[in-house]
């Protein structure tokens, strides 16, 4: 077959923007080399495997320079102090995808004449972060004696996520783009981001974070929709230094709405050790040992000189347990979970209603099948 002419430059950028191993590559298109040193050139068929694998539109492989790919929304993500220059194929459809999801529900929300929420931009930086958590708190109905009467992390992450739907944001969590389990997000990349809006505000968790991060993640984010500033992160709960004065506020918003270092101090116990301290103050406040290390930094119970080791020696122990396997769980409720339970109850329905094609609707929802769909309609309640 007929080669293609396809500037090499155009392949060695796309091979580089997915991050794959070149080795790897190379085992499925055993003449990579020389298409990139532009000695042969690919078929069109060969052009179509190339780009899904490498995860880049088709139509950028014909492209005569590589494409600038900013991110579309305020990026605070630092590796080591230093901006990240190039976010990931699964990051950029990832964002994508939820910006196309949030555009979708924007227009249902004026179509049904839903009110704008007034929480959007009711703060500012210059706020009291202890005020602004409270007014957050208040707003979704965060109840502390309820989420320490939670058995497990993953169940109050659960009541957190349906208390901040229920105030009308949109919560999708994610450990993969879209429903392709073979493309999964990487936490160390981003933690989740923020689409803010006064109809359809939009946090995006990624699920392949502990779940006690998730609840941290979740609280950042929030923190972003009450400035009413977007923006993409990958900072846990450690003090941030040398970044934007509005990351270090929505950091420090965040670990006051978990835990309240008025009530925090009361739990004090002068003689006990950090690691005791840590498991038991984080089985009470149901968050991540990161988040009650910064809390006790934050109380003066631990100096900045027993805080950094220690913080280094925890954040390791847990990075070596989120390596390990976990159980997939029902397909329904994760695929809800991914979508968010507002977003999937509000397209499904509009969806039945002829308001919406199958077609758009499949295609966001991440199915293929009616049959499939069907059964999501049924597990939210718009079919029965």
């Amino acid at each position: 077959m007929k080669g293609v002419n396809i500037n090499p430059d155009i392949l060695r950028w796309a091979r580089e923007r997915s991050g794959q191993d070149f080795e790897a590559l190379e085992a499925r298109f055993k003449k990579l080399s020389f298409w990139e040193k532009g000695k042969e050139k690919p078929t069109l068929k060969q052009l179509e495997a190339f780009a899904k694998a490498v995860h880049v539109p088709f139509g950028y492989l014909f492209l005569q320079l590589p494409p600038e790919e900013p991110l579309p929304i305020p990026d605070f993500r630092t590796f080591g102090n230093k901006p990240v220059v190039r976010p990931s194929p699964d990051l950029l459809d990832t964002l994508y995808t939820c910006q196309e999801r949030q555009t979708w529900y924007k227009e249902f929300a004026q179509m049904t004449h839903q009110p704008a929420y007034g929480y959007i931009g009711s703060v500012d930086v210059s706020m009291e972060v202890e005020w602004v958590a409270e007014k957050i708190r208040n707003t979704i109905g965060f109840d502390l004696d309820v989420r320490r009467a939670c058995p497990t992390w993953a169940d109050a992450l659960r009541l957190f996520i349906q208390q901040v739907d229920s105030v009308g944001i949109l919560v999708m969590v994610s450990g993969i783009v879209m429903s392709n389990n073979k493309r999964k997000l990487n936490a160390y990349e981003f933690r989740g981001f923020a689409l803010s809006d006064s109809l359809a505000p939009l946090v995006f968790i990624n699920g392949s974070d502990t779940k006690s991060a998730q609840m941290f993640t979740l609280a950042h984010e929030l923190a972003h929709l009450w400035l009413n500033a977007s923006g993409i992160s990958n900072a846990g709960p450690a003090p941030l230094n040398n970044l934007r004065r509005e990351e270090v506020w929505c950091n420090a918003v965040a670990a006051e709405l978990l835990v309240p270092l008025s009530i925090f101090i009361t739990e004090l116990r002068r003689n006990e050790s950090v690691e005791e301290a840590l498991n038991r103050l984080a089985r009470r406040f149901k968050v991540s040992t990161l988040v009650i290390l910064r809390r006790l930094l934050d109380a003066k119970w631990l100096s900045r000189a027993d805080f950094d080791p220690a913080w280094e020696v925890e954040r390791e122990r847990l990075r070596k347990k989120s390596t390990r396997n976990s159980g997939g769980g029902d397909f329904y409720s994760t695929t809800i979970a991914r979508l968010g339970r507002r977003f999937t109850r509000a397209l499904t329905a509009s969806t039945l209603e002829g308001q919406t094609l199958y077609r758009d609707a499949m295609r966001m929802l991440g199915v293929k099948k009616t049959e499939t769909f069907n059964n999501l309609c049924r597990e939210v309640g718009v079919m029965l």
